[in-house]
């Protein structure tokens, strides 16, 4: 039976694997898939501390839902701003994207 620092050291992970992509690649889909993964390893561990904690409260569970709601929300609004650079730059790499240089 898997415990408590299991589930925290896959969230970790998989927490440490986001941000390295996130800082390393260059193109904005991959930033947003990475912070996806950042978010689900941010789930796992509010799952599992409500779980293994606090088992009679929900207070993990529904904080879970919440960040699934606020990571659709953020992958919509995301991908909207890349398809309106992609029209304008015809490129979605972050480091070829300079609109807001003088």
């Amino acid at each position: 039976m898997p415990g408590l620092e299991h589930y925290l050291i896959l969230s970790g992970l998989l927490f440490c694997i986001g941000l390295a992509g996130a800082v390393i690649k260059r193109s904005a889909i991959v930033i947003l898939m990475c912070i996806e993964i950042m978010l689900t390893g941010v789930n796992i561990a509010m799952v599992a501390f409500s779980r293994f904690i606090t088992p009679v409260e929900l207070t993990g569970q529904i904080f879970t839902v919440f960040i699934i709601v606020v990571a659709a929300a953020e992958i919509a609004i995301g991908l909207a701003i890349i398809l309106a650079l992609y029209r304008n730059r015809n490129t979605i790499d972050t480091q070829k994207i300079d609109l807001l240089k003088w």
